[in-house]
């Protein structure tokens, strides 16, 4: 029998793509350290493909229908097979991504440190959740190795950035080589299965209707890149080298009990952000770098919900797509040790180098008076490629 308190019981049952010695990649559900064979089990279709979008499309009702088929397999003791025999891959075909900066703490973290002589948050900060578009192609699945990003860089007053010289009227000359600033960003992202339609915005109360599930996310960050170019247009090149995701997707059903109110909002949102108390969810994630936990951020603790961004994300009438992901930015609590990225944690004195490993972990309460474990997130730094 599985083990209650493993993270991974009939609670959880999170979905994931694998295929065994080199087979048909199809849907699989994790009970403990064994994968159920949904495709095998059922003989739906939906679930005899590469990645969870077919199932994803076909809207809640459905959702909820396969996780109760799937929790009556395990208990009537339907073969599984073992975790170590499969091999995972991405779950979802990711059409649209999005990161989000959605925690107060980070954002004043970062402000203070890039703006130190100015308000650490800018004034639209705590009217709407501030994003960027990010690179769907460029999202991977743990485990996959992250290859040191080259870009060009500029002298900064920081003193881990490498000198670059200037004109004689004193512009910048930026040079081009491997980020010495390479960085992590502890996130938690949420993936679209029901899409919406051009012109429609998602409403606030309609987040359920839309979001399948909650995967780990790591934003790998180059930071003296990002510094170069990310005015007056954003984050780019700094951001979009790699975004890597848990191989494991928890359905938002098995969250049920994580659902918490946050810190209160002031000013008052605008009302298509949602009136009264803002709820969001009580997930710990733990940052882990080199075999040391370095850090553990507290979602709870976040300032926009996932409510609020996805009704902000579709606003001005943006329509999601099955496999749309959107990210909460880096979560980051009020205590030094609760920071969700090295530059917090390390005042930008310090970054990862080649070959450090890390790994985010992540559970939260679940709905059989325990914790559930969610997808981890492993990534370990390869030296730049040379041309």
């Amino acid at each position: 029998m599985t083990d209650p308190h493993s993270g991974f019981g009939l609670d959880h049952l999170p979905y994931g793509v694998f295929s065994v010695a080199g087979g048909a990649r199809r849907v699989g559900v994790r009970h403990g350290d064994r994968v159920l064979d949904l495709a095998a089990s059922t003989g739906r279709p939906e679930l005899a493909t590469p990645s969870l979008n077919a199932l994803m499309a076909l809207g809640p009702e459905v959702w909820r229908q396969t996780r109760e088929e799937a929790r009556s397999l395990l208990e009537a003791g339907a073969e599984t097979l073992p975790l170590a025999d499969v091999e995972l891959h991405l779950p979802f075909e990711v059409a649209d991504y999005v990161d989000f900066y959605a925690s107060e703490h980070h954002a004043t973290n970062v402000g203070r440190i890039l703006r130190p002589d100015s308000e650490p948050l800018l004034p639209n900060w705590k009217h709407l959740p501030v994003g960027y578009h990010g690179r769907a192609g460029t999202v991977v699945p743990s485990g996959t190795p992250v290859v040191r990003p080259r870009g060009q860089v500029v002298t900064s007053t920081g003193s881990a950035q490498r000198s670059t010289g200037s004109t004689s009227d004193g512009r910048a000359v930026p040079t081009y080589g491997p980020t010495e600033r390479l960085d992590i960003e502890a996130e938690l992202g949420f993936v679209v299965g029901t899409p919406s339609s051009l012109g429609d915005p998602v409403p606030y109360a309609a987040f359920g209707e839309h979001v399948f599930g909650v995967v780990g996310l790591n934003d790998w960050s180059a930071r003296d890149l990002q510094a170069w170019e990310y005015v007056p247009l954003g984050p780019f090149l700094g951001k979009s080298f790699a975004t890597t995701i848990s191989h494991w997707v928890t359905p938002v059903a098995a969250l049920e009990a994580a659902w918490c109110d946050l810190p209160a909002q002031e000013p008052t949102p605008l009302a298509y952000l949602g009136p009264g108390q803002v709820r969001g969810l009580d997930i710990d994630v733990e940052v882990e770098l080199d075999g040391e936990v370095v850090s553990r951020p507290p979602y709870r603790t976040m300032y926009w919900s996932p409510t609020q961004m996805l009704a902000h994300l579709t606003a001005n009438g943006a329509s999601v797509r099955t496999g749309d992901l959107f990210a909460s930015g880096t979560i980051s609590g009020p205590a030094e040790d609760q920071r969700g990225s090295l530059l917090e944690l390390w005042w930008g004195e310090r970054f990862l180098d080649d070959g450090a490993e890390v790994v985010l972990r992540y559970s939260a309460p679940g709905t059989g008076g325990g914790r559930i474990t969610l997808g981890e997130v492993r990534g370990r730094v390869e030296p730049a490629r040379v041309d």
